[in-house]
């Protein structure tokens, strides 16, 4: 079937109080309109046209792929009217599935189920809510055929007891389609042209119009403001929770979970509670990671263990490292197999050897630390000369001692030492000890200042 997808994404959503556009509010990462351009691509449509009014230039800018059309609604005139602007250039022999920017966990499989009832001509999506205050309801006669959609404001009190709704989501055949866009009026309480109104005509001429029922309330909700962003949020983060335990991975605490982007996970990787993924984050087997930590683009080896608190953003760790805790692994990072970094270290665009160990409050920058080397705690690389970044260089089994300096650019050679508390400005020999101390003196009645009264 030639499938045409429009997505209607023109909505201002003044009841986010936001001065950003509704449809780019994130949601597990990613901006409303993202997920639902995932599930249309799913589908393999010979075009998906995005429909944008309020924030267009933004919403525009935020989706550069090449595959989107992008259909300008100048005037707010109603869902009929934004579906009408994205009709020239669609083939009369296409179907048209029409998506609904702020309907993000609608899921592929349900569109497919959707697309396949269309052989009466067109197809519906539905859900049955206790509650339908607000939300057109789908109407059918005698027989149970859909007849067709009124919206809350203009239903009578009995259409009102209705409890099947229209999710805003139907497929329809583009020649027929075009029609009854040109048909639609404006003469009902919003003073808009209603999409909805289109499931009528359907019925009336004979088209026949399929209703599809919506597996779940949650997969159809429409996001109107930051109370159900949030509620949204977290059902999304508990499916990804749990198709995650269903594929072998252990979450403490899967309430206390959220995944920003995507994982993918070796065998009897163990996940504590309140972590936080985005991007691409990629665990071997084996991985363990502590409590209250934020993983960003990683890739982590087999048999990692991350412990509490600690920060990993753009970084490739080895196998069986220790991480942390509250140590903080900034972009570009790569660190070997069996390596160590400990408490409050700071590695940025640095490249730690096998079994290199950075154990307690360091910052190591721009360098490179041979294998099995080891770094005293508050040991700095001092990188930027107030206008360029330098290469430190720390060679195989260098032993650089607590408190030292590395004024880059500095090579310390394999298996040299640096003694506690030097100022290292210039290239060490390896395997000699290094040392800039000053002779250690004491000052005779010298007195500490006193506080004034």
């Amino acid at each position: 079937m030639n499938l045409t997808v429009i997505i209607l994404a023109a909505g201002q959503g003044k009841r986010m109080n936001s001065a950003l556009p509704k449809v780019l509010q994130p949601l597990a990462g990613q901006p409303l309109l993202a997920h639902v351009i995932t599930a249309a691509r799913a589908l393999k449509p010979e075009s998906i046209r995005v429909v944008y009014g309020h924030g267009g230039e933004q919403v525009k800018a935020a989706f550069p792929d090449s595959d989107l059309q992008w259909v300008l609604q100048d005037q707010q005139l109603g869902t009929g009217h934004a579906v009408k602007q994205a009709m020239p250039g669609v083939p009369d022999e296409h179907m048209v599935l029409v998506l609904c920017g702020d309907v993000p966990l609608v899921r592929p499989a349900t569109l497919s189920a959707l697309i396949d009832a269309t052989s009466k001509g067109a197809a519906l999506l539905t859900v049955d809510l206790k509650d339908p205050t607000g939300y057109g309801r789908v109407l059918r006669d005698g027989a149970g055929r859909v007849k067709r959609i009124v919206e809350q404001k203009d239903a009578t009190e009995a259409e009102r007891q209705v409890t099947e709704i229209n999710t805003g989501i139907m497929v329809l055949p583009a020649e027929r389609l075009r029609i009854w866009l040109d048909d639609l009026r404006d003469d009902n309480s919003q003073g808009e042209f209603y999409l909805t109104d289109v499931i009528g005509m359907a019925a009336k001429d004979g088209t026949g119009v399929a209703a599809v029922k919506a597996a779940s309330d949650a997969e159809v909700s429409g996001i109107n403001d930051k109370r159900q962003l949030a509620v949204m949020e977290r059902l999304l983060q508990r499916a990804q929770a749990d198709a995650l335990l269903e594929g072998g991975v252990t979450l403490l605490d899967p309430a206390r979970f959220d995944l920003r982007g995507r994982l993918t996970c070796g065998k009897d990787v163990s996940l504590d509670v309140n972590i936080v993924l985005e991007g691409e984050v990629n665990l071997g087997d084996g991985v363990v990671v502590g409590p209250n930590c934020f993983l960003r683009n990683v890739d982590i080896g087999a048999g990692t263990h991350i412990a509490a608190n600690t920060v990993i953003d753009g970084a490739k760790i080895g196998r069986a490292c220790r991480i942390g805790p509250f140590a903080r692994i900034r972009p570009e990072s790569v660190i070997g197999d069996q390596a160590h970094v400990g408490n409050f270290v700071e590695l940025k665009k640095a490249e730690l050897h096998e079994g290199a160990k950075v154990n307690h409050l360091s910052y190591i920058g721009d360098a490179i630390v041979g294998a099995r080397a080891n770094v005293g705690a508050g040991t700095i690389t001092c990188n930027y000369d107030g206008a360029n970044k330098h290469l430190t260089t720390i060679g195989s089994d260098a032993f650089i001692g607590s408190n030292s300096s590395l004024v880059a650019p500095v090579v310390i050679g394999d298996g040299a030492t640096i003694g506690a508390g030097s100022v290292v400005t210039k290239d060490a020999a390896a395997g000699e000890l290094t040392l800039t101390r000053a002779k250690q003196a004491t000052i005779t009645g010298w007195k500490r200042p006193q506080k004034r009264d």
